[in-house]
């Protein structure tokens, strides 16, 4: 019981630490994690941590552990910033997956991705078939970078010679069959109205929706609870 105390204040001052050294590092530290910031991430927690249930650590050994992690990692993201080549060497280089719409195989094996990988990878970019990518870049951060052949790619209104419009964020009025009654007063409406848009598009029920959203002028758009069989979805996806 006499350690509590001690650990109390040396969490907290581990805790506001931490946060002192991730505002110094910058948010990249987060948003572009490498494999480098990553395994960096994995040591100083478990510096820290050893140190916390260390008896004869105390404030002054968890600061130094912490301000020492801290000016190590610093010299390497000022490095990275001076020498492009320490750059490549401590966070790696994006490689070329798909060059004029062909998979680069050397590539792909050398970062050691598969084909099934790549497919999830241009999912999350809204693309499902790998014939319409002329280029794919996969970044240091394992993220995937697409440009689309010109036929599968969208045009925006200056191609069209369309003037542009207001941009405006969607009002979400039901998710997960849950009713927002504040999204709906600041649309100035209640669920009388929502019933009957509901009523419009032919659901009986608000209890059939589960998930509606409103924009100005145009039309609800409403989903409703949709069941799929696990085989229909997994044929497409190869697993």
């Amino acid at each position: 019981m006499s350690n509590l105390l001690p650990m109390l204040y040396e969490t907290i001052f581990g805790f506001v630490t931490l946060f002192a050294l991730t505002k110094v590092l910058g948010k990249t530290q987060i948003s572009q994690l490498t494999a480098f910031d990553f395994i960096a991430a994995l040591v100083l927690g478990e510096l820290v941590g050893n140190a916390l249930f260390d008896e004869k650590a105390g404030v002054l050994e968890i600061g130094y552990i912490i301000l020492l992690w801290g000016i190590l990692l610093y010299t390497v993201e000022m490095l990275t910033q001076k020498f492009s080549r320490t750059r490549y060497f401590l966070e790696g280089k994006p490689a070329m997956i798909i060059h004029k719409g062909k998979i680069i195989y050397e590539e792909m094996r050398k970062n050691k991705i598969d084909v099934s990988e790549l497919q999830h990878l241009l999912r999350m970019k809204d693309v499902f078939s790998i014939q319409e990518v002329e280029y794919a870049i996969l970044e240091s951060n394992g993220d995937l970078s697409v440009m689309k052949k010109g036929p599968f790619q969208t045009p925006n209104k200056k191609d069209l010679n369309v003037l542009p419009e207001e941009p405006e964020i969607a009002t979400t009025l039901i998710s997960d069959g849950v009713i927002y009654d504040d999204n709906l007063a600041e649309i100035d409406q209640d669920e009388l109205w929502l019933m009957e848009e509901i009523k419009k598009q032919g659901y009986s029920s608000l209890k059939e929706v589960f998930y509606a959203e409103y924009l100005s002028n145009k039309k609800l758009f409403v989903l409703p609870y949709t069941k799929i069989k696990q085989k229909d979805y997994e044929r497409k996806l190869n697993l």
